[in-house]
């Protein structure tokens, strides 16, 4: 049990009725979950709004209610709380419930459009090499030292957050690291957090169903650096003409990484193939299993923010070069001659890079078989822009469904096409179902020939019409190869 008025330490309050001197057992935003003795927290949020459930948190049990707008009755016994935006009250009332979790190790955030979960997993790794006891808190999973969670989204809501985080401090965690995504920032998930410091990958286009212009997109992403402290440290990729937008209001201490520019961290790709890259990182050569400029681009973010962490540079040299690719990230398997390549790449910039990298590696007299779609219900003005991009850096393009979601999948890729010019019509097919669409890119691969399976990489489900069904690229490829190799 903890008092109400503990709670709401930091909180900016504009109407209390009745005590803040009360009791309470739990917080949460969902009045199915309240029981009795609990705080219930009224978020509005896009689809449904906590408001209209006030009074069903109160018959559960609650004992206190934070909500934007008081109830036109209000319940004798019960106190309210009224607050400007009850998202960002529950991110500093979730601190202050489990202790200032974020305060008691070292929590360094991660944000950009792609690299995020690379970064964010491959710093874990890295420090758990070293012989600390780590946290990760990403898209593809939470880890709480050797413990591991599932996780839901790319960055949860306030309240799981400080409770993974409080979770660490019981097991004597030392370092976390954590995906702070775009809806994180803009829901106020963030708030309250006590960051060692931040990292800025690069930004291009997605989210743009969630934040309406690119501008928008941009400064919800600047405000996670403009909220950063004196004591913390901002590292941004200035390659990425956005990074030292990143800077420029921050208090933290500015540090920069560059493969182009002049940069506090430069790194220079010496060796690009499958089995890894040669780098040059600052005056010192390094090898990782990594493949890829984009990943070089993470090897020296991962680099930099070691070292300023604390760790020592041939330490971490040495470390570099033991890393595991993450799963979903440019994971592959070759089979029979024929190389799959597994990737998340869901956003232009993303996949570019991707069929870039390989371009740079293959000889030419291989084929390069891309399947590829987009995600139903998210930001449709990217879909011409996937098509165009596939269709120009591949030798053969299937399009096919991704997590359609509630939309048609004809209509997809009906968008998806469009980004397709003339010259390119031939080499594209349109495979609505994802397993005949792999299937057919295995069976008109060669040996030599290489398969990129992109958009999912981690994912193990595909969602349709509101159900998820299981759904593995990487497994599915591999069982598919394996049969027409019979």
């Amino acid at each position: 049990m903890i008092a109400l008025k503990d709670i709401l330490y930091k909180v900016t309050l504009d109407t209390v009725v009745g005590s803040t001197g009360i009791n309470i057992g739990a917080i949460d935003f969902d009045s199915r979950n309240i029981e009795n003795g609990d705080l219930f927290v009224a978020i509005r949020g896009s689809v449904v709004d906590g408001h209209d459930f006030i009074d069903k948190a109160i018959k559960n049990g609650a004992v206190g209610v934070v909500c934007e707008a008081l109830p036109e009755n209000l319940v004798d016994g019960i106190t309210y709380v009224e607050v400007d935006n009850s998202s960002k009250a529950l991110a500093f009332m979730g601190a202050n419930y489990y202790n200032a979790p974020s305060e008691n190790l070292k929590l360094v955030g991660v944000t950009g459009t792609n690299g995020k979960t690379t970064v964010a997993s491959l710093l874990y790794q890295l420090f758990k090499k070293a012989g600390y006891k780590v946290g990760l808190l990403s898209t593809v999973r939470i880890m709480v030292d050797n413990t591991e969670y599932k996780a839901t989204h790319t960055t949860p809501d306030s309240l799981t957050i400080n409770k993974y985080l409080k979770d660490m401090n019981d097991v004597g965690v030392e370092f976390c690291f954590m995906e702070v995504s775009s809806h994180g920032i803009h829901q106020y998930r963030t708030e309250g957090l006590h960051f060692e410091g931040g990292i800025f990958t690069n930004l291009s286009h997605d989210h743009l169903d969630y934040h309406k212009t690119f501008a928008e997109y941009r400064d919800v992403k600047k405000k996670f650096f403009d909220g950063l402290s004196k004591k913390a440290f901002a590292l941004v990729n200035i390659d990425d003409k956005n990074g030292l937008v990143m800077l420029q209001n921050t208090k933290a201490r500015k540090l920069t990484y560059a493969l182009k520019d002049y940069a506090d961290y430069k790194a220079q790709i010496l060796e690009n193939q499958f089995s890894g890259l040669l780098l040059k990182v600052n005056d010192s050569e390094v090898w990782t299993r990594l493949i890829g400029s984009f990943n070089a681009y993470n090897v020296l973010a991962i680099y930099a923010t070691a070292e300023l962490l604390g760790l020592e540079r041939v330490e971490i040299l040495r470390l570099v070069s033991e890393l595991d690719n993450v799963s979903g990230r440019f994971q592959y398997f070759v089979s029979d001659g024929v190389t799959t390549i597994i990737d998340y790449a869901h956003t232009p910039d993303a996949l570019k890079n991707v069929l870039e990298t390989i371009n740079s590696i293959r000889t030419k007299n291989e084929e390069l078989i891309t399947v590829v779609g987009c995600g139903g219900d998210r930001d449709k003005t990217k879909r011409p822009k996937m098509g165009h991009i596939a269709s120009a850096l591949s030798t053969k393009v299937i399009f096919t469904s991704d997590n359609p979601r509630s939309e048609v999948p004809e209509e997809i890729l009906k968008d998806i096409e469009k980004g397709v010019e003339p010259q390119n019509y031939k080499k594209t097919l349109t495979i609505v179902d994802r397993k005949q669409a792999i299937k057919a890119a295995c069976q008109l691969a060669e040996p030599n020939d290489i398969i990129l399976i992109a958009g999912k990489g981690h994912e193990t489900y595909q969602e349709i019409k509101g159900e998820r069904f299981d759904f593995d690229d990487y497994k599915i490829a591999q069982e598919l190869l394996k049969q027409i190799q019979k």
